[in-house]
């Protein structure tokens, strides 16, 4: 079901239920999607967002034809009033325990082609919607008093590649957001984490955008969406004697 199908704040869950939600789904074939399914395969009712409500529905049906429970919340997670009112919508169904920002695409541009409104675009999806999410996320765990908030990073964080001066700035400024809300909020007893993604996820998108490459890589040359969401899981699971601050993943045959 859907936010807006919502009526009266009556969702058909059972009350207190414990909800997971996923920021940044898009197509089945994709990452968000996978840690859809497999966070409602631990009997949570996952909330998907992304910009497009066809393929959420997609998803969240998927989700629902193996007996998860899945609600689609379409919007932009650049406003801060749509993350409220979507936290405030799980509220309504249980308690928040995993919150995953997944927003944001791979863009590049020559620099001295780049413009001004560019570079601030790649920084509101990939950077300051995180700070959004994971603000008032952790608003909602802190009621309780845990709760597991993680950030989807990537290699440009790391490293600053031709082309990649927006990209890179604004992953590297997610990793600081992670690394900062992590050391503020860990002694609340929210476990924060950035997990960097060392390259290319075998998706949709990169099947589209560079199938000569994907079909070049191979299987050991590409990162599974579904193994990743494992990690995403396990992450999740750790005890509060071995939480992790940072992950890096990459395929088999991908350098480092």
């Amino acid at each position: 079901m859907s936010v807006e199908d919502d009526v009266e704040g009556k969702f058909p869950f059972p009350m207190r239920s414990s909800v997971a939600w996923i920021a940044g789904v898009g197509p089945t074939l994709g990452l968000g999607a996978a840690l859809g399914r497999r966070f409602a395969r631990t009997g949570r009712v996952v909330f998907l967002t992304g910009r497009t409500p066809e393929r959420l529905a997609e998803v969240a049906a998927e989700i629902e034809a193996t007996g998860g429970r899945a609600v689609t919340a379409p919007g932009d997670l650049t406003h801060s009033a749509f993350i409220a009112r979507t936290v405030e919508s799980i509220r309504r169904v249980g308690r928040l325990d995993v919150a995953v920002f997944n927003a944001g695409g791979n863009r590049w541009k020559p620099t001295l082609e780049m413009e001004d409104a560019f570079f601030e675009d790649v920084w509101r999806v990939c950077c300051h919607s995180g700070f959004l999410f994971g603000r008032e996320t952790a608003r909602a765990m802190l009621a309780h008093g845990e709760g597991t908030l993680l950030f989807t990073g990537a290699s440009a964080s790391l490293r600053g590649r031709p082309q990649f001066t927006a990209f890179s700035a604004a992953k590297a400024g997610l990793r600081m957001v992670s690394q900062s809300m992590a050391r503020e909020l860990g002694p609340l007893g929210l476990h924060v984490a950035h997990v960097l993604i060392d390259g290319l996820i075998d998706g949709e998108r990169a099947r589209e955008v560079a199938s000569d490459e994907v079909a070049i890589r191979g299987s050991d040359g590409l990162l599974d969406p579904d193994a990743i969401a494992d990690v995403y899981a396990q992450i999740h699971a750790q005890p509060r004697s071995t939480w992790t601050l940072e992950m890096d993943l990459r395929p088999f045959i991908e350098p480092f």
